[in-house]
């Protein structure tokens, strides 16, 4: 049996040439910039002591790389059905499985506590494959570029995939006879 086909006509329009623009509702602040250091288990002065990044070059603490990254955390948008309160383009595939295919970043400067982030998120392929178990698989990529005004703070390339399920007569049955 040929599995149905993901990527329909009527997905490929409903997702071709989208863009979401995503602006913070205040600048990040240092309060911001110390409790994600911290959390993600990052003691790095830089982002903890305002003297010591001044005496390294930079004006007041800068932010980890990957704080301004997040774009969940001013986003504003509500959890979807499986909890997650990010970026998703309302993608939705039932019989399917989400995984984050990777990133990649790319960063230009240090974010620092007076940064007021934007986020551009622009999907730039959905294409169609087939997994090595014949199942099919829409890839999403899309591009986000980072701004505080008009300065370029850092890129991510995403890949998220959504793979088919098994049919449940396609799954094998454990064999109720075996014992460890």
């Amino acid at each position: 049996m040929t599995p149905p086909k993901l990527l329909t006509e009527e997905l490929r329009a409903q997702l071709t040439g989208r863009t979401a623009v995503y602006t913070a509702p205040e600048v990040l602040g240092r309060a911001a910039i110390r409790y994600f250091a911290l959390a993600t288990g990052n003691a790095d002065p830089l982002h903890l002591d305002p003297d010591y990044a001044r005496a390294h070059g930079h004006p007041d603490v800068i932010a980890p790389p990957t704080l301004v990254c997040e774009t969940n955390q001013y986003a504003g948008l509500p959890p979807d059905e499986d909890g997650y309160p990010g970026h998703t383009w309302g993608i939705s595939l039932p019989g399917t499985r989400t995984v984050r295919g990777g990133n990649s970043y790319t960063f230009h400067r240090p974010v620092g506590p007076d940064d007021l982030i934007t986020a551009t998120w622009t999907l730039t392929s959905v294409t169609e494959r087939t997994t090595g178990d014949g199942l099919p698989m829409l890839v999403v990529r899309s591009h986000c570029a980072y701004t505080s005004g008009d300065e370029l703070l850092a890129e991510n390339e995403e890949t998220v995939l959504y793979i088919a399920l098994a049919p449940a007569d396609d799954v094998p049955a454990a064999d109720e006879g075996s014992h460890r």
